[in-house]
This record gives structure tokens, C-alpha cells and sequence, in this order.
């Protein structure tokens, strides 16, 4: 028993622990068996919690990691007191460490913070369209530091959190319907009340256009070679896009037998002869 006791002195001495001894291992491993416990009773209870909370429940894994390796952490600082190892040094050697990672991985770590917030509050969620910072497009994939967009033209965009969590967010599918407000022209010698049925003739024909609120068409603005017409209606948001482009067709078929001058910008030149 002396023999061993000197051992565990030396080794004690050499690695700086003043109270290696077999009671203080004793007492580390019966503190390790409760801490393990305590611990597992900690996380069933946080787990609980976490399911409670709808909020938070797209950053759980999140949550539950850290919170598991900051008791670990706290077990481990235990114990090395327990067998004698400076607490204080090794807290002070890890703010020196955690402040230099900091400081290297800012702008990373202003990506996460960034995506937290994303995913507790719910600006948007995957397959939503969202215009955001200039970039317009449908969420294909919400990460702690990226966020995936699909722009209309299939590009995918990758959006730094932090930038995108400081940005203002239109998100078209919350109310689940868009207005769109489409603009043509045509020509002084149209009369107004012909325009006006050419485009209302294919809103009623179109599909995917909603009936409430009804769409309208309007005149908008005298321009200097033309007369600018204004068709305001709703789509759901799925189906914006292809009543987009079905209205533009139909719009140019329906002034060609209406017999409507579909104008442009030019200057009409005349000559007088005297």
C-alpha cells in the first residue's frame, strides 16, 4: 500500500496534482458516476422543455449539445479540483483561447449568432419565396451559417446569416397570395374603353387569377408617345409566376384583334411643306 502511495505522489508531483492519492481517486470516480447521473437527469429534463417550446425547436440539437458540453465541462473543472490541478490557471489559459478563436473566427461566429436567429424566429422556411439584401429567390436550405437560395433563373445562392439576419425580409408565401401589378402601353388613337376591354377580356379568361379581390384595370399615366395602362390582380404565390408570363401572351394576342397599337418610346416628326 506505501508503495503504491509513493507512486501516485511521484506521478502526482510530476503532473502538478497535490492531492493524487487512492482516496482522492476514490472520490473522482464516485464524482464521476453521480456528475454522469446528474447529468443525464439534466438532459431529460432540458428535453422536455425543449419539446415544449415550438420556437425553439429547429435549433434543439443545438441546444442540447452545448448544454451537454458545458456540464461536462463543469464535471471535468470539478474533478481536476478534486485531485488537486490549479482551477484558476486553466480558466484563464481558456479566455486567452476562446478569445483569441474569437477574434479569428468573427466573422463566422456573426454567421451563427446570425443563423440562431433565423431559426427561433422564423422570418421564412424552406420552399418560401423571399426577396432579401437584393437577392430574390425560393429557400432551399436554412444552415446555423448559410442560407440556400434558387433565384428564378436556377442559380443557388448562398447568403451569409448574419448578413441576411440584419436585412429586410419580404417573404411572399406568409399570406400565401401576391399582388401583381402589370403595365402596358398603347397608343393616343386607342380609345381608352377598348384598351380597357382587351385586357379585361383576358384577366376573365385567364387561370390562376384570384375573384377576390377582383382584378381591375386602370389608366395610370399619359406618357409622352403613349398612354400607360395599369392591370392590378391576385395569384396564389404558386401560381404567380405562370400567370406572369400567361398574361403578357395574352395581352399581346388580345390588342392585335382588339386592333391596339402596342407603342414605344419614338418621336413623330412632321414635315410641312409650304
Amino acid at each position: 500500500m506505501e508503495m503504491v502511495q509513493e507512486i501516485l505522489k511521484t506521478v502526482g508531483d510530476a503532473l502538478g496534482m497535490e492531492n493524487l492519492t487512492l482516496w482522492s481517486l476514490l472520490r473522482v470516480g464516485i464524482m464521476v458516476l453521480a456528475g454522469w447521473l446528474v447529468i443525464r437527469v439534466l438532459m431529460g429534463m432540458a428535453d422536455r422543455l425543449l419539446e415544449r417550446s415550438k420556437g425553439l425547436s429547429a435549433i434543439r440539437v443545438y441546444i442540447r449539445s452545448t448544454l451537454r458540453i458545458f456540464l461536462w465541462f463543469l464535471l471535468a473543472l470539478m474533478l481536476a479540483g478534486t485531485l488537486g490541478i490549479e482551477v484558476t490557471s486553466i480558466i484563464a489559459m481558456l479566455s486567452v483561447v476562446g478569445l483569441a478563436v474569437s477574434l479569428a473566427l468573427q466573422n463566422t461566429l456573426a454567421n451563427l449568432a446570425g443563423g440562431l436567429v433565423l431559426l427561433v424566429s422564423k422570418p421564412f422556411v424552406v420552399e418560401d419565396y423571399v426577396e432579401a439584401d437584393g437577392i430574390s429567390g425560393t429557400i432551399a436550405a436554412v444552415d446555423l451559417a448559410y442560407t440556400t437560395f434558387i433565384t428564378p433563373d436556377n442559380k443557388k445562392i448562398f447568403v451569409p446569416n448574419s448578413q441576411l439576419s440584419a436585412a429586410k425580409i419580404i417573404n411572399y408565401n406568409t399570406l400565401g397570395r401576391r399582388r401583381m401589378d402589370m403595365k402596358f402601353t398603347a397608343s393616343y388613337d386607342a380609345p381608352t374603353a377598348q384598351v380597357r376591354s382587351a385586357i379585361e377580356e383576358v384577366l376573365a379568361a385567364l387561370p390562376g387569377i384570384l375573384d377576390d379581390p377582383a382584378p381591375v384595370v386602370y389608366l395610370s399615366e399619359y406618357q409622352s408617345s403613349s398612354i400607360k395602362y395599369l392591370a392590378r390582380l391576385w395569384t396564389s404565390t404558386d401560381d404567380y409566376w405562370t400567370v406572369y408570363y400567361a398574361l403578357l401572351e395574352g395581352v399581346r394576342e388580345s390588342f392585335d384583334r382588339y386592333g391596339v397599337e402596342m407603342t414605344y418610346d419614338h418621336l413623330n416628326v412632321h414635315i410641312v411643306e409650304k
